[in-house]
């Protein structure tokens, strides 16, 4: 582990910050980090306004609410075909009050990324969050980052832009580390430990894994996430990337970085110190508290989650990992040493695969089979340190044909 501080995040450092309210742009403000950042800002009108909305367009009622209820300045959609049903949808609300701007297309997100503000929260799902995290970046916002996928797909590109204390965490178990990091030196660290509930199938073999449909894999129990999340969670591949976001958020060695099974979801992450001591973060399983830190540090949010009843007992379990029935976490060790485009390849082939699976055109267990198979055919992983936007593109065009391919041809055999 270097000596120097990490160009990303650091709780010893804090970033542009500003006295008064802080103007925020929210993307993905119709998803499940979105619109608990915005139920947290209404909470706190005199520490937040958000300025600007961004979501994929999926929720156009939801949208034109949240737009006007908070009195934003602009916002936007990926999906251009739905604008005009949000211009009808504002329209309804706002009556003769003009309307913000509205944006709309692939790039909507990325340019209110670069607009005016103090912070740009980042909850788009999938590797889409790319271009919008690096034009936060380069527009010298401080980025609340909950879309975890662009620091894996893009690290090099994303730690290139980075100012030290630049990006703030906003996934419970990175967020639960920068807080416990804040306690000691780098130098003092010995390993990070990051914790994960098990999901729905947490003790259950791989032969029992076989069957399971897409309704028990939705079935989380302790945490209320979007689908793809949530089966991200069931196959543990949101931990195997949550590894490979650690490592490159604290510039930790991935042999320091080790997952332990905690069914409570309570203890968030821990860290641990070359003198023996461990620091742990911990509040009952709500998002609220890592979204406060991401959108308020270094100050705390008053009630932005809630706490322990200290009162009543409660029981703490921790388990070690199946890697047998759960290989995903290995196979995201692998992607992030090799580095390149391979953590590129790797995000992109179970972006597909999950969403085949939900449809129903792939078994549970062919999700990691065939996400391994594209990494196994990647090959030589890509360029590097010299890595390009491009090169990110082409990798993941690559791999998400192929899983296309592999996955219909799994379908097609198992039926045969």
């Amino acid at each position: 582990m270097s000596d120097r501080p990490s160009p990303l995040a650091d709780p010893h450092i804090a970033f542009d910050v500003s006295e008064g309210r802080r103007d925020i742009v929210v993307l993905g403000s119709t998803g499940s980090i979105g619109t608990q950042a915005i139920d947290l800002v209404l909470r706190n009108p005199d520490r937040f306004r958000v300025t600007a909305l961004a979501a994929s367009g999926g929720r156009v009622a939801l949208l034109a609410e949240q737009a006007h209820k908070l009195k934003v300045a602009a916002v936007a959609v990926a999906r251009e075909e739905v604008l005009p049903e949000l211009r009808d949808a504002l329209k309804a609300l706002y009556g003769s009050e003009p309307l913000p701007e509205l944006l709309a297309g692939p790039d909507a997100a990325t340019r209110l990324a670069a607009s005016p503000c103090h912070t740009v929260l980042n909850g788009i799902t999938g590797s889409i969050g790319l271009a919008p995290t690096l034009a936060a970046l380069e527009a010298g916002r401080t980025l609340a980052l909950a879309n975890k996928e662009s620091l894996i797909v893009g690290g090099p590109l994303v730690k290139a832009l980075a100012k030290p204390g630049q990006i703030i965490p906003v996934d419970s178990e990175h967020a639960a580390l920068f807080q416990a990091l804040a306690a000691g030196t780098r130098a003092d660290v010995r390993k990070l430990v990051v914790t994960a509930s098990g999901g729905p199938f947490r003790g259950r073999t791989r032969a029992q894994l076989a069957d399971v449909t897409r309704e028990d894999a939705l079935a989380h129990p302790t945490w209320a996430m979007g689908p793809v999340i949530t089966v991200n969670s069931a196959t543990l591949v949101n931990k195997g990337l949550e590894v490979i976001e650690a490592h490159l958020l604290y510039d930790i060695p991935f042999d320091r970085i080790e997952v332990v099974v905690h069914p409570q979801s309570y203890v968030h992450s821990m860290v641990e110190f070359t003198d023996g001591s461990t620091l742990a973060q911990a509040t009952p399983p709500d998002m609220g508290g890592p979204i406060a830190i991401g959108i308020g540090w270094p100050e705390r949010v008053p009630d932005a989650a809630p706490a322990f009843d200290w009162t009543k007992a409660s029981t703490w379990e921790f388990f070690p990992l199946d890697t047998e029935a759960f290989p995903s976490v290995g196979l995201a060790r692998h992607v992030g040493e090799l580095g390149g485009t391979a953590p590129a390849v790797f995000n992109a082939a179970n972006e597909e695969c999950v969403e085949a699976f939900l449809a129903g055109r792939l078994p549970f267990n062919g999700i990691m089979d065939t996400v391994t198979a594209v990494v196994s055919e990647h090959g030589v992983p890509g360029t590097g340190t010299s890595l390009t936007v491009p090169d990110v593109l082409e990798a993941e065009t690559w791999a998400r044909a192929r899983a296309r391919e592999l996955a219909a041809k799994a379908t097609a055999e198992a039926r045969a």
